[in-house]
């Protein structure tokens, strides 16, 4: 578990790898690290700065749908995904969330892994400003709130990805 500081919100955050959701779990967002010749694609999100891939499912879709959905507004890529864990997003212990916020208490953000099979011209249509392949060793220089669940989390990608 890592505990993580969003503005003045204090976050916990844990990694379920491969784990399925409890039944009455919230999944708020899907996400994911998609690769290309070895390479990691990052996105610059216009008001984040440069992050991995994902965002909210809607209302009726399957958070698979969600994750390619995603990709493609954002990297503008296609490929064949695979469901490699969740992470818990817990707000017990911030003093600040409300139930009037718009995320639960305790919710789940799904992650992928993404072969990318296809990559289409970049048009900046959505949130993101640009895409860029990195070597996912320096995925850190790029990130600017790199934690150690994250690195978790794409280590497991990573582990997928040298099976492929």
């Amino acid at each position: 578990m890592t505990i993580v500081h969003w503005g003045q919100d204090k976050v916990k955050l844990h990694w379920n790898s491969k784990a399925l959701l409890p039944s009455d779990g919230v999944v708020t967002s899907v996400h994911g690290f998609c690769f290309y010749q070895n390479q990691l694609l990052l996105v610059d999100l216009k008001k984040r700065g440069w992050d991995f891939p994902g965002g909210h499912v809607e209302k009726g879709e399957l958070p698979k749908d969600c994750f390619a959905r995603e990709v493609m507004e954002e990297g503008y890529v296609k490929g064949a995904s695979q469901f490699i864990g969740s992470l818990t997003v817990d707000h017990r212990d911030n003093p600040n969330w409300s139930q009037h916020r718009s995320y639960p208490e305790v919710g789940y953000q799904l992650f992928y892994h993404m072969k990318i099979t296809e990559v289409l011209p970049f048009k900046a249509r959505h949130e993101s400003g640009d895409r860029r392949f990195v070597n996912p060793a320096h995925v850190k220089l790029y990130y600017k709130e790199w934690n150690e669940v994250y690195q978790a989390i794409l280590d497991a990608a990573l582990k997928l990805e040298e099976k492929k």
